[in-house]
C-alpha cells in the first residue's frame, strides 16, 4: 500500500496553521483548516478571515466551510479564495461535525437528514470555486438512518471532486468503538470519484485494516495527531512495508516547542500559551513525571515557563532517569 495518501482531518480549535505545519514538515500529505462560517465569512467577522489564513507554502491546504444556506457557501468560498494571499488546494464542505451547537443551526451533520439540501449546498460551492470542491461526512445522522453512500451520490452529481466519511453517526459523536467501516465501503462501491475513509486511524495496524475493509483511496487522521505528528510516517512506513524508528522523548519534547514557538509567533504570547499548555499536555502523555510537569504547566502564564518546564522534562531523560 505504498504511496497512499495520509491527510491531517480539520478539527474545532486544533488545526491551527501551527499544526497544520507542525504535521506536514512529519508527513501528512495534504491539511484542512479549522471549519470556517459561511454566515460569519457573510457578515465579515474578522476573526473567521483570520482562522481561515493559509501560511506560506500552505498550498496543498484546503480550506473547511459549514452552512447550510446555498448563497452564503457561494458567498463564503469566492470571498475566501479572492482574499487568500496563499490559495487554498481546495474547499471541504462539512456535513459531518455532530456538536449540537452546529447541528442546532441546520449545519454539520444536520445536511444528512436534508440530501436534496446538502446537494444544492455543494453544487452552489462547485458553481463558485475556482479550485476542487470536496465534502466530509458521516455514515448518518444515526444508525437507524445511514445514508452515507446516498450523499455521496449526490455529492459526486453535484460536482464535487472527492469525499471523506468519519465512519461515525452523528449519534455515536466520538464515542470509541462506534466505527463503523461498512456504510464507507458501500459508499466507496457506489462513486467513482476518491473516497477517504476517517475514524479512528491510530496506527499501521488500523491504517491497514481500514483500507483493507472499505478500499479508500485515501487516509485522514484526527485526534490521533494531536501531541503525535509523527503518526503520518508511522503510518506511511507501516503501509509501505518499512522499519520506523520512533521518536526519542527528546525528540517528542523538542517538536513540542516547536509547536509552541509557532503559536506565539502566529497569535501572540497570550493566546500562544493558553493553546500551548494544551498542546503541550497531549505531547508528554505517557512520559515519566508528565502529571507533576501538567501541574506546572497549568500556572504557566509565559512561554518561557513552558520551555523551562519542557526542558526539564528533557534532561530527566537525558539523565537516564527512565528509558524512552
Amino acid at each position: 500500500m505504498t504511496g497512499v495518501k495520509i491527510f491531517l482531518a480539520p478539527m474545532a480549535g486544533a488545526t491551527d496553521g501551527a499544526m497544520r505545519l507542525v504535521c506536514r514538515e512529519r508527513g501528512a500529505d495534504g491539511c484542512t483548516t479549522e471549519m470556517i462560517s459561511a454566515a460569519a465569512v457573510w457578515y465579515k467577522d474578522k476573526k473567521t478571515f483570520e482562522l481561515a489564513r493559509l501560511l506560506d507554502g500552505e498550498d496543498d491546504c484546503a480550506i473547511q466551510i459549514f452552512g447550510h444556506e446555498p448563497e452564503m457557501i457561494s458567498n463564503a468560498v469566492r470571498v475566501l479564495y479572492d482574499k487568500a494571499e496563499v490559495k487554498p488546494r481546495a474547499f471541504d464542505l462539512n456535513m459531518g461535525c455532530p456538536v449540537k451547537k452546529v447541528t442546532s443551526n441546520g449545519d454539520g451533520s444536520a445536511l444528512m437528514r436534508d440530501l436534496p439540501l446538502a446537494g444544492r449546498v455543494i453544487s452552489a460551492a462547485v458553481k463558485a470555486s475556482p479550485v476542487p470542491v470536496t465534502v466530509k461526512m458521516r455514515t448518518g445522522w444515526d444508525r437507524e438512518h445511514i445514508n452515507c453512500a446516498e450523499l455521496c451520490k449526490i455529492a459526486e452529481n453535484s460536482g464535487a471532486s472527492a469525499v471523506c466519511i468519519h465512519g461515525r453517526t452523528r449519534e455515536d459523536m466520538y464515542l470509541s468503538g462506534t466505527v463503523d467501516l461498512s456504510p464507507t465501503a458501500e459508499a466507496k462501491a457506489a462513486v467513482s470519484i476518491p473516497v477517504i475513509v476517517n475514524g479512528d486511524i491510530c496506527d499501521g495496524k488500523t491504517a491497514y485494516g481500514a483500507l483493507e475493509k472499505t478500499g479508500a483511496d485515501a487516509i485522514m487522521i484526527g485526534r490521533a495527531a494531536l501531541g503525535d505528528p509523527f503518526v503520518f510516517g508511522r503510518i506511511k512506513s507501516a503501509l509501505g512495508g518499512a522499519e520506523y524508528r520512533e521518536p526519542t522523548a527528546a525528540e517528542r519534547i523538542e517538536c513540542a516547542k516547536e509547536h509552541l514557538r509557532l503559536l506565539v509567533s502566529l497569535k501572540g504570547e497570550r493566546t500562544g500559551v493558553l493553546e500551548g499548555r494544551r498542546h503541550t499536555a497531549y505531547y508528554t502523555r505517557g512520559m515519566y513525571g508528565s502529571s507533576i510537569l501538567r501541574r506546572k504547566l497549568n500556572g504557566a502564564v509565559k512561554a518561557s515557563e513552558i520551555t523551562d518546564i519542557l526542558d526539564e522534562l528533557k534532561r530527566m531523560y537525558e539523565n537516564d532517569v527512565t528509558s524512552t
